[in-house]
């Protein structure tokens, strides 16, 4: 079987000796030891002034959300995970849509200013795939109407920008450490921020808004993170280097093996080192792709159709018409990528998909 995804798992011996470092200490959550080192690698390794370790990226959203008192309509885009628009929902916020660029698939900064409204508080985006938005356009647009600005950088962790961190744009970045991410804790997250006022403030919204054990600075939740989820991050970090390579390799050979196929890449912005997240291709009809799916099935092969379906067909945000969005959702589909995969087996992936496109 060749699933979309498989976790990578550092060497057991390592994660074993961190667990009975826990047991010794019996300290397993509230800001223990290991989450205080992680938070200090993550920092040096990305290079980012501040980062909260938290227990999963949607709860990272919420969080972003929350410490910078949005209200009212925040614009996004229609083509990400359903986390980007329900955690804009529930946080009593508006989601209100922009389509996307074609050919970067990120939400598209020159249909921004005209989604503007006198309610509008901030612009959600996400850095789709790990590929960065438009950055500086659109800050330019916050900038001129008075906006916040998050990224949802889920996909993003070891991705670089003209020589800086993806996760240093913006007024607050969030991401995941979901298992199927290149680096996870099993399951975590992180909010990332330029201002020590704003991660203090956020401290205190991941812990119930405590500011000691019998005072508290506000309303907060539990969006901690344990001892456990932080040791495999710690055991995880030192293989970030092969990782990213041999995903870079994979991608390379998966261009190779596919240079027969009839689709299109995902464009990546310029001045970009990217972290090979995902190997979506964009086929030219949804008939094609769910014949592509079935043939692939029959063989014990499960791509996933990633993003579908387009968020403003949610049943639970205000209608609206996204052709491009939806048009690309229709069409796109994500190939088997993780650091165990051979070439033999995109050997075999792309002899199906070529085989299904010439009947």
């Amino acid at each position: 079987m060749i699933p979309i995804t498989k976790p990578f798992l550092p060497p057991i011996a390592d994660y074993q000796k961190r667990v009975a470092d826990i047991w010794t200490r019996q300290w397993l959550t509230n800001n223990g030891p290991l989450v205080n080192e992680l938070e200090e690698q993550l920092k040096e390794y990305l290079s980012v002034p501040e980062l909260l370790f938290v227990s999963n990226g949607t709860i990272a959203i919420q969080l972003a959300i929350k410490a910078l008192d949005l209200h009212g309509e925040i614009i996004t885009t229609p083509f990400s995970y359903v986390a980007t628009t329900s955690s804009i929902v529930w946080e009593g916020c508006t989601p209100v849509f922009v389509d996307i660029d074609p050919e970067t698939f990120n939400i598209d900064p020159t249909k921004i200013a005209a989604a503007i409204t006198p309610q509008t508080s901030a612009i959600l985006a996400t850095h789709v795939y790990g590929n960065p938005c438009a950055v500086e356009e659109i800050q330019a647009v916050a900038a001129a109407h008075g906006l916040k600005v998050i990224y949802d950088a889920a996909h993003a962790f070891g991705t670089q920008y003209k020589g800086k961190s993806l996760f240093e744009y913006g007024d607050l970045c969030t991401t995941s450490f979901h298992a199927t991410k290149l680096f996870h804790t099993t399951e975590g997250g992180a909010v990332i921020c330029k201002d020590p006022a704003l991660a203090k403030k956020l401290g205190y919204l991941r812990n119930f808004g405590h500011d000691g054990p019998e005072k508290f600075a506000g309303v907060g939740i539990n969006g901690k993170n344990s001892e456990f989820h932080a040791a495999m991050g710690l055991c995880n970090l030192p293989h970030m280097t092969a990782i990213l390579e041999k995903r870079k390799n994979l991608s390379q050979y998966y261009d190779h093996a596919l240079r027969k196929l009839d689709h299109q890449k995902q464009k990546i912005q310029q001045d970009t080192v990217y972290n090979h997240a995902y190997y979506p291709v964009l086929l030219p009809s949804e008939g094609l792709l769910l014949r592509m799916v079935d043939e692939l099935q029959k063989n014990w092969i499960y791509p996933r159709r990633y993003f579908y379906p387009s968020l403003h067909q949610l049943n639970y945000v205000t209608p609206c018409y996204m052709p491009v969005s939806e048009d690309i959702a229709a069409r796109i589909l994500c190939l088997p990528l993780y650091h165990e995969l051979t070439h033999e087996d995109i050997d075999l992936v792309a002899r199906i998909l070529v085989k299904v496109q010439n009947g």
